[in-house]
């Protein structure tokens, strides 16, 4: 029984340090430099966690309790979603990024312009008044910051779920044990981010309330790494391991 409650406990930890993993942290550094507070970028890591124990307990719950194998080519699928996923992220964050440093531009150029038409005062007051409505209408909404954590998580999950699973029944042969170690090591991933994400949101928040520009630059930064590195997963998922060809190896881990 001490034995069992040990593991247990270095499932916690292990989940915290699962947190650090470089695809998590690329995806959290991501959503979180999109977000000017930190009250609001806080409870992104959480509900990632939340995510990401979904897909750990449900594909690692199914392999445990039945004894399901997955082939290598359905493996580096799962692995390659995240790739995929980075890929998405990045892409939103520099598309986000540009229109938001065009729009300071725009505000700069105002200020110290001499003289201005009253028609494009107007227009560009509407046309602010306009995606600011869009994004107050939006931001009601519970769904609208809790859906994409939640679902990247989902898809981050998928990505180690097996790895886990295969690991915990080489240690733990009771399937209730097995799967209370699942639900430990996702409380401590959940741990993991949120102390992950508070740190990023201190910071981002920072560079919002003093420098509109530095804010700027870390979405664009952190846009190109999230790209950069979905990339490099899918190359080598695609191609170093297999998947794109007829020879797929895949070692869960």
């Amino acid at each position: 029984m001490v034995s069992l409650l040990s593991i247990l406990v270095l499932g916690f930890f292990l989940g915290m340090r699962h947190a650090t993993d470089a695809d998590h942290v690329v995806a959290l550094t991501t959503i979180v430099s999109r977000e000017r507070s930190l009250r609001a970028a806080a409870p992104i890591g959480v509900i990632w966690g939340i995510g990401h124990t979904i897909t750990i307990l449900v594909v690692g719950g199914a392999i445990i309790l039945f004894g399901i194998v997955i082939p290598p080519r359905i493996g580096l699928t799962m692995e390659l979603s995240v790739g995929f996923m980075l890929i998405l992220l990045g892409g939103l964050n520099l598309a986000v990024s540009m229109r938001n440093a065009r729009a300071i531009a725009r505000r700069e150029a105002q200020a110290h312009a001499s003289s201005t038409t009253p028609h494009d005062h107007a227009e560009d007051a509407g046309h602010h008044a306009t995606v600011a409505r869009l994004d107050r209408r939006l931001g009601r909404f519970g769904a609208y910051r809790l859906v994409r954590p939640l679902l990247i998580g989902v898809v981050h999950g998928l990505a180690g779920s097996a790895a886990i699973a295969l690991l915990v029944l080489g240690t733990i042969r009771d399937p209730l044990w097995a799967l209370g170690y699942l639900v430990v090591f996702g409380v401590g991933t959940i741990a993991g981010m949120l102390l992950i994400t508070t740190a990023l949101a201190m910071s981002f928040s920072y560079a919002a309330r003093r420098f509109d520009r530095l804010h700027g630059g870390i979405g664009v930064v952190s846009g190109f790494l999230s790209l950069a590195f979905g990339a490099f997963l899918v190359y080598d998922i695609g191609f170093v391991q297999g998947l794109f060809t007829s020879h797929p190896q895949w070692t869960p881990g």
